[in-house]
């Protein structure tokens, strides 16, 4: 069984934001494999498929990003999936808008959700589908520029690079990290 969870804020205020890549990705994923009934457990919106096989549970923490540690972790533990079976989706300033890539392992790079995640599991060991959203314009606040619906070109740059990461996280899934990069980044 694979857990994949897209990070993102819940609310209205915050749906289809740069730092909502996360959510976004889930729910193209929930749409490719055929995931309709949602329910909310473990402090998140989750929707359980199969997938080439594999069973999978597709996961919304409701915390704020800051806290996505906790949810992440009553889910790991709920279902009985370890590390190498947690597959998290977000946001990526230190990537390009339109690209993805995949690794498993690693820092969080400053990234609050992340940070949580690495906190509240006690590992860093898990695969990461980084969605990439590139850095703010001029003197732009990062908080202000996450938060914010890209325009325009940045637009079709983000649903593409969230479409990407969902097509990667099954990716994942179905041939493995090794195959799953190749491809990918």
């Amino acid at each position: 069984m694979y857990l994949i969870v897209g990070l993102g804020n819940p609310g209205e205020e915050y749906a289809h934001t740069r730092h909502n890549a996360g959510f976004d990705a889930v729910d193209a994923i929930a749409g490719e494999v055929g995931a309709r009934y949602w329910k909310t457990e473990c402090g998140s919106f989750t929707a359980k498929a199969v997938y080439r096989d594999h069973d999978l549970v597709l996961a919304k923490p409701q915390s704020y990003m800051n806290t996505s540690g906790g949810p992440v972790k009553q889910l790991m533990s709920a279902y009985g999936v370890d590390a190498e079976h947690l597959i998290v989706v977000h946001d990526e300033l230190d990537i390009d808008p339109g690209t993805v890539r995949v690794k498993f392992g690693g820092g969080h790079a400053g990234h609050n959700g992340l940070r949580s995640i690495c906190d509240k599991l006690g590992t860093r060991d898990w695969f990461r589908v980084r969605v990439g959203i590139g850095r703010p314009p001029g003197r732009m606040n990062v908080a202000d520029y996450v938060l914010s619906l890209p325009k325009k070109d940045a637009a079709e740059d983000f649903a593409y690079a969230v479409d990407r990461g969902a097509q990667a996280a099954l990716s994942l899934v179905q041939v493995g990290l090794e195959k799953t990069q190749q491809a990918f980044n």
